[in-house]
């Protein structure tokens, strides 16, 4: 099975956290005995580690017993490093709260209070530089192919393409959508990039064994409560899981919102994510992030203009209408990358684009100049757009701009990415940017809008700054 991990991962991540408790508590022992930093240690209660050995069994013990009560070594969650460390911070605080109760309870002066606090900082670091070193391995298991479930969707709704965004946003998840089936699929309205819709659920054995599926996630309409239950007791005879995911009156799932109202359970929905007091938040990380990198890159800049004045002769800043959020237009700004009167040859090269969809992309565009080349390559001719972000046109992160021509042959479920401010970068550009069909790029930027946090606005940036050191997915 393409989903099967080897049998050694799950113990061995459990003998690695075993070291690194072990590890963690001998650094901290070294920095309340040895080090003495903040507090010294009073001569009578210098104590010497081997005193400590029976404290770290019990903790080892304790701490190993917490982690998988709280469901850490669950194989596919190993690649999840936020919500790994998050379970660590807090099983381990638990844990280390246990401990110090019952060692104070029968020996109040023997332990140095300091050493329990220099403890769980020291275990909560190594545990997440142990999460991310298996982070990588995981990764190149799942390049094998090991560790990835082969998934086969039902139900070619919204629901649907809600599941095949979040498995795309989240590669982390070991998921791979093999394909998608429906008894009434619009080949047109339905275009997915990779993943191919196919007619007819009576087929679903058939794909199941050809395409070597592991899990089947069923996301039909309650109202086919019926054939739902038919396919899970077909996916039970085929040895293969299954899952359903409720598709709530075709609500978006993760605006779902369940309260309890006296033991009986309300469902409403949420404000999107991004609006109201979040949008504050958003502009405020806007205004804040955009000033800092509006002033570190301003040298850059003057250089880069210098640059394209003596490449080619035209202007240095290009401007251009591009729709922003609800259908606003405003104009973009760029380092000019082309000569002048790229638009009009556009024309002529039209029989040449490698994208599909709306947009237009071509790898050796021969309208480019030569520092337009290298601002392409290493998406640097976009710093202009720092002036927009702070004018409230765009935001830092957010589905990318296009123009109002792009915008007019948008399918209808593709306008959802003009609900959020368009962003200097965004998931789907640090997710392979030109590399991604555009039905994948809006599968992501809505995933973007629906699940949008601080956090989420950090990670992207994060993570867009070696994906411009690449240069992966630009021209």
């Amino acid at each position: 099975m393409h989903s099967r991990y080897p049998r050694w991962l799950i113990p061995a991540v459990i003998l690695s956290d075993m070291a690194l408790i072990n590890a963690a508590f001998l650094l901290a022992y070294a920095v309340r005995y040895r080090l003495q930093l903040f507090r010294p240690v009073e001569p009578e209660f210098d104590n010497p580690i081997d005193v400590y050995f029976p404290f770290m069994l019990v903790l080892t013990i304790l701490l190993i017993a917490a982690y998988r009560i709280d469901n850490i070594y669950v194989p596919r969650r190993l690649g999840m490093w936020l919500d790994q460390m998050s379970r660590i911070l807090r099983s381990t605080m638990i844990a280390m709260l246990i401990l110090m109760s019952i060692t104070f309870i029968y020996q109040p002066f023997f332990y140095s209070r300091l050493i329990y606090l220099y403890a769980t900082i020291a275990i909560v670091l190594l545990l997440a530089a142990g999460r991310f070193l298996w982070g990588v391995i995981l990764g190149q298991l799942r390049r094998r192919g090991l560790g990835v479930s082969r998934v086969l969707i039902v139900g070619a709704g919204d629901v649907g393409r809600t599941v095949i965004r979040t498995v795309m946003a989240q590669p982390e998840f070991g998921y791979r959508v093999v394909a998608l089936v429906d008894d009434h699929v619009d080949r047109s309205a339905l275009a997915i990039g990779p993943v191919p819709a196919i007619e007819g659920t009576q087929r679903l054995p058939q794909i199941i064994v050809e395409k070597s599926i592991d899990e089947v996630i069923v996301a039909l309409p309650w109202s086919d409560h019926q054939r739902i239950l038919d396919i899970f007791r077909l996916c039970e005879q085929l040895g293969v899981r299954a899952r359903t995911v409720p598709d709530l009156f075709q609500l978006s799932l993760n605006r779902v919102d369940v309260e309890d109202l006296g033991g009986v359970p309300v469902i409403g929905l949420k404000a999107a994510s991004i609006r109201g007091a979040n949008l504050i938040v958003k502009r405020a990380m806007d205004v804040g992030l955009g000033s800092a990198m509006l002033l570190i890159a301003s040298p850059l800049m003057i250089l880069f203009a210098v640059a394209i004045k003596m490449d080619s002769p035209g202007p240095v800043i290009f401007r251009q209408k591009r729709v922003g959020v609800r259908g606003q237009e405003f104009v973009v700004f760029k380092f000019r990358s082309m000569r002048e009167g790229a638009d009009e040859e556009k024309r002529q090269l039209l029989e040449f684009n490698e994208m599909n969809g709306p947009l237009f992309k071509m790898r050796e565009d021969p309208r480019t100049t030569r520092v337009g080349r290298f601002l392409r390559r290493s998406s640097l001719d976009e710093l202009p757009q720092l002036f927009n972000v702070l004018r409230g046109e765009m935001s830092m992160v957010g589905p990318r701009p296009h123009t109002s021509a792009e915008v007019a042959q948008y399918q209808n479920w593709q306008r959802q990415v003009l609900e959020a401010p368009p962003g200097l970068t965004g998931l789907a550009q640090v997710s392979g940017r030109s590399q991604l069909s555009f039905d994948e790029q809006c599968l992501l930027d809505i995933y973007y809008i629906e699940n949008w946090s601080p956090a989420l606005d950090l990670k992207i940036l994060l993570r867009t700054v070696p994906k411009m050191l690449s240069g992966e997915g630009a021209y």
